[in-house]
């Protein structure tokens, strides 16, 4: 089942506040260049969280991901497909594709298990699983009644 969380969720707004933070210092610390923020969905699963992020044209080999007080960081390099070569002359007719450094963080609640994350990385998506903590699973408590006690007293009182 899937089930979408309103504007007004916690999550939601974080996520909101975090973009915001990512475009305002990565254009504030790149002057006027272009810059690429990648694309991020992050899920909140029974025992996970699930964050995908859009990185097309990205070498798996130039991604980096990090866990440090509950902030997952992702870092990367796109490289340009616009290369003079050997001659050093290039027409460009058109660049609208976004090369460079990005960096995005996210931060998550406090009972993840940083031991064992794991991040995948198909078609241009990666795919990083931060398991919950033992604690932070939804468990069923059981409910104890005292029927074995009374059942006790009354095979006592029958002997008697």
């Amino acid at each position: 089942m899937i089930s979408t969380r309103s504007l007004n969720s916690t999550l939601d707004r974080m996520m909101s506040l975090n973009r915001a933070f990512d475009q305002a210092f990565s254009a504030a610390t790149q002057g006027n260049a272009r810059v690429w923020i990648p694309a991020i969905d992050v899920l909140e699963k029974k025992d996970a969280y699930v964050m995908h992020a859009e990185l097309p044209g990205v070498d798996a080999s130039q991604i980096d991901i990090s866990f440090e007080q509950n902030v997952l960081t992702i870092r990367g390099t796109k490289s340009s497909s616009l290369d003079a070569g050997m001659d050093g002359e290039l027409r460009v007719y058109a660049a609208e594709r976004v090369s460079g450094s990005f960096e995005r963080s996210i931060r998550l609640p406090e009972f993840v298990d940083g031991e064992r994350i794991s991040a995948e990385f198909n078609n241009g998506v990666l795919t990083v699983s931060v398991p919950k903590a033992q604690a932070a699973q939804p468990r069923r408590i059981e409910i104890r009644t005292d029927t074995v006690k009374t059942s006790n007293l009354s095979e006592g009182s029958s002997q008697n």
